[in-house]
């Protein structure tokens, strides 16, 4: 059975944990840096997502510190989380590559593919 595609802020959330564990707020601010701006997080959102990523055992917490009497709590990708991130990368990229052929189909010769 193949997976449902994953919602965008979900694909970020996952692929900002890719690179190393990172904390909420760390999250929110390199799925923006990543975007360009374009997608900002919200911290409910975010959270939401966290525990949902963590119930259906795509991140796991990978540490616990306290910084100015605030716990702070640092996730990573389980080895599930990666494969589903691999699985859905490697569809948006054959989706990408479909769009790209169909479009370079419909240029004419010596037009620029911007």
């Amino acid at each position: 059975m193949t997976e449902a595609p994953m919602r965008e802020p979900t694909f970020l959330v996952l692929t900002a944990l890719a690179a190393t564990p990172q904390h909420g707020y760390a999250v929110i601010e390199d799925v923006a840096r990543m975007t360009d701006g374009r997608v900002r997080l919200r911290a409910g959102t975010l959270y939401a997502a966290l525990d949902r990523l963590r119930s259906d055992g795509l991140i796991e917490v990978d540490r616990e510190e306290v910084v100015q009497s605030r716990l702070r709590r640092y996730y990573r990708l389980t080895g599930v989380g990666e494969q589903r991130l691999a699985a859905e990368t490697a569809r948006l990229h054959r989706q990408a590559t479909l769009a790209e052929s169909r479009l370079r189909t419909r240029r004419t010769p010596g037009e620029a593919f911007s």
